[in-house]
């Protein structure tokens, strides 16, 4: 029995007006897959684990990143809050010419993240660190220094964009994996995007296979963050720009 339901993810991509995905990846994604299910088994990284569910809650839904037109092709990638790896991993194994940092405050996941690397021969395009998005915002070694910078299911728009943005160099995007609230997110969170630097230039929504709605907000930074972003985390949480 394999990872993942392999059919299905097919289908899906072919749904989505998305790219079919080579035998050679589709047995990268079997081997994060099974490398996933595992480390699972001791370590919480997701509840998500079933074949079904893995290759359209985590794989597709990951890949769904390619609709907002971004990554093109080459970029250098930030992603925020990683996770077990959604979406970045999957974009990565489709598109192996792109160069993605994955930031993540938990060390356990972020071994995880760079093990899993490790396993699908990806480990010069990708690496983990550990870090807090709004201490990497301040550091000159992140800040302004992402042609792209992602996040998927980490909190609310008008929260997000404030650890975000000052990783996005002028000229570049932050696109934001959101659900169903996903306009209504970036309505609230328009204002402060702008205090940041950025403009939401586009939302485009759509639905998996099983219905659930789905939203990339994809942002343009015209102007550098002003050196006050990001606040401390707290700050933030309590009182988000607006």
């Amino acid at each position: 029995m394999t990872a993942f339901d392999h059919a299905l993810l097919q289908g899906e991509l072919n749904r989505l007006g998305l790219p079919a995905l080579s035998e050679e990846k589709m047995a990268q994604l079997e081997n994060y897959a099974e490398f996933l299910v595992s480390f699972n088994s001791h370590t919480n990284l997701t509840a998500i684990t079933d074949p079904e569910g893995i290759a359209l809650l985590h794989f597709a839904d990951s890949l769904s990143l390619f609709l907002s037109g971004h990554p093109a092709g080459g970029e250098k990638i930030c992603d925020v809050g990683s996770g077990a790896g959604f979406p970045m991993i999957p974009v990565l194994i489709a598109r192996p010419d792109l160069s993605v940092t994955m930031m993540d405050s938990t060390e356990k996941k972020v071994r995880f993240l760079n093990e899993a690397l490790s396993r699908v021969g990806l480990s010069e395009a990708g690496h983990a660190v550990s870090c807090r998005a709004e201490v990497a915002g301040k550091d000159p070694s992140f800040r302004e220094q992402f042609d792209l910078v992602t996040a998927r299911a980490v909190s609310r728009l008008n929260k997000l964009a404030e650890l975000c943005l000052p990783l996005v160099q002028v000229g570049g995007y932050f696109v934001a994996m959101k659900g169903k609230d996903g306009e209504e997110e970036a309505k609230e969170a328009a204002k402060g995007i702008s205090l940041l630097g950025g403009e939401i230039c586009e939302i485009k929504s759509f639905s998996l296979a099983n219905g659930e709605k789905r939203t990339l907000v994809i942002i343009k930074k015209h102007r550098p963050t002003p050196a006050k972003y990001p606040r401390a985390y707290k700050q933030i949480a309590a009182t988000p720009l607006s």
